[in-house]
């Protein structure tokens, strides 16, 4: 079910991009490995705002053991904002909630944005919560989404894939 805050965006080709929410479970290891795709929506985006999920384990997260991945979408967070900044938008960000759907859901009511963009973890390396959340978001969001693969040395996959099609594996 899709909140009030979806309906700010427009449908409309060729609108522009005025806040372009980005949800990192795998940054890229240079900005330069970022996809064409999305440096142009961070480029085309007047308002960044970046959430990094702090994606525990499964374990973890059933014992409220998550300092270690807090940690970890903390420098993550760092990452993001450097390579956002470096190519001149104008970014901020937060450490997103222990459920990435939450996350997610969190940062869509908050900023309410026109466009979505996900770094995704490989499927071979992607924790329980990550499976067919492309999908999952786009079915409840109702927002365009933009989505791409980072491998664990922070190098993007080739495919990537927008709101129009959606991935049998995210």
């Amino acid at each position: 079910m899709a909140t009030d805050a979806h309906k700010s965006h427009s449908e409309e080709p060729g609108q522009p991009i005025t806040r372009l929410l980005v949800v990192v479970d795998a940054a890229v290891a240079d900005v330069e490995d970022l996809p064409a795709r999305a440096r142009d929506l961070v480029h085309a985006a007047g308002e960044v705002y970046v959430v990094t999920p702090s994606l525990p384990g499964r374990l973890d997260w059933l014992t409220d053991d998550i300092d270690r991945s807090c940690h970890s979408a903390e420098e993550r967070l760092d990452v993001v904002l450097d390579h956002m900044r470096s190519l001149g938008a104008r970014a901020t960000g937060t450490i997103g909630d222990a459920s990435t759907l939450t996350a997610f859901a969190d940062a869509v009511t908050k900023f309410h944005p026109d466009h979505i963009l996900v770094a995704l973890r490989s499927s071979e390396h992607a924790n329980w919560q990550e499976r067919r959340l492309v999908r999952h978001v786009k079915e409840r969001f109702d927002v365009p989404l933009t989505a791409y693969v980072v491998d664990p040395r922070g190098h993007v996959r080739a495919r990537s894939y927008t709101c129009s099609r959606l991935p049998t594996d995210h």
